[in-house]
C-alpha cells in the first residue's frame, strides 16, 4: 500500500503544486519533478521535506483517488502512474536494469 501526499506552495493551498508517492516501510518515494517534467525517484528529498517542521502546513495525506484527480493539474496533463508502474520504479530505485 502506498501513501500519497499533496504538496502546496506556502501562499496557496487552493491547488496542489506537487505530489509525493511513498512506500514508507521500504523507504521508497516518487515525486513529480517540475524541472525534468517527469516522475523522479528521490526518497531522500521527500523524507527531508516531510520531516521538516517548517513544511508541516505545506502537505497533506490524500488517498489514491484524490491523487489521481489532482495529478494532471500538477504535471501539466500527465497522469499518476498506476501502482504496478510505481512498484517497478521502486523495485529498480528509479533506474531500469542496465541503465546508466
Amino acid at each position: 500500500m502506498y501513501c500519497y501526499y499533496a504538496v502546496y506552495n506556502k501562499r496557496d493551498r487552493d491547488q496542489a503544486a506537487g505530489l509525493f508517492v511513498m512506500d514508507v516501510g521500504a523507504g521508497h518515494a516518487l515525486l513529480w519533478d517540475h524541472k525534468l517534467k517527469a516522475w523522479s525517484y528521490n526518497p531522500d528529498l521527500v523524507v527531508r521535506f516531510l520531516d521538516d517542521d517548517r513544511n508541516d502546513d505545506r502537505w497533506e495525506s490524500v488517498d489514491r483517488a484524490v491523487a489521481e484527480r489532482i495529478t494532471p493539474g500538477i504535471t501539466g496533463g500527465e497522469e499518476l502512474p498506476d501502482e504496478e508502474t510505481i512498484a517497478w520504479v521502486f523495485r529498480w530505485r528509479g533506474r531500469p536494469p542496465g541503465g546508466d
